[in-house]
């Protein structure tokens, strides 16, 4: 990636594809990402980003507002954690067979694992368990939408992505963030179809978002969701 700046608007240019426009998004951390055509020199990349400011403008305030409701979990008993767009409390116990597990409505996770390795222990033990999860539903929802969409994914994984839900590798592999897992199923549908469609579309032209809307005609519905509630998927 390389760091640009127009005015003042700071930008990362991804390297380019062969699609047909340029793709501005703001990623989930507020980074303005930027791929353009292959072969658009940055001067020209600088100039589409130049007309396109207000739009830029209006989503970056979207997404400050939506950020101001990021949530802060602790790690005590009675805090609540998200699995499948739902609500459970943690419970610290004394021993089980695993560091974490979701029984009887509760997230149950091992009060050693804190005391000997803290926060980033009983965090990583979260992830863990998110992944395990992902690459059971996601792998499956894939494998239901596909023949729907008429692609056909060399793979799929899941992962901690930093601040993107999902990607499509060139090599045609779907790859998930674990926290997608935190989403109701709806959303986590959302996001499969999404990323099967760049299997036809790379980028988010009109093109693209045919494609999903012939498989999920309510995808901007599941698409405002996951854009006012997706800062409260964390840890």
């Amino acid at each position: 990636m390389n760091a640009r700046r127009i005015r003042d608007i700071d930008y990362q240019l991804l390297p380019g594809t062969d699609r047909k426009t340029t793709d501005i998004v703001i990623e989930r951390n507020g980074i303005i990402a930027v791929r353009p055509p292959r072969g658009l020199s940055p001067e020209q990349v600088d100039a589409v980003v130049e007309s396109k400011r207000l739009w830029i403008y209006k989503n970056l305030a979207e997404w400050r507002d939506l950020n101001v409701t990021a949530v802060v979990r602790e790690w005590v008993n009675g805090e609540t954690f998200i699995y499948l767009g739902r609500s459970y409390r943690l419970a610290l116990v004394a021993d089980q067979d695993v560091d974490l597990k979701l029984k009887e409505g509760r997230f149950c996770l091992k009060r050693s694992l804190i005391e000997q390795g803290g926060e980033g222990a009983a965090r990583r033990a979260f992830e863990v368990f998110y992944s395990a999860k992902g690459e059971k539903r996601i792998s499956q929802r894939v494998a239901d939408f596909a023949p729907k969409v008429g692609v056909v994914p060399s793979g799929t994984a899941v992962k901690g992505l930093g601040y993107r839900w999902a990607s499509c590798t060139k090599g045609n592999t779907l790859v998930f963030h674990w926290k997608c897992m935190m989403a109701p199923p709806k959303i986590i549908d959302y996001m499969v179809v999404h990323e099967l469609c760049h299997l036809h579309q790379r980028d988010h032209s009109d093109a693209f978002w045919n494609e999903v809307d012939k498989v999920m005609p309510d995808y901007r519905e599941r698409k405002l969701w996951l854009k006012r509630h997706g800062a409260g998927l964390d840890l």
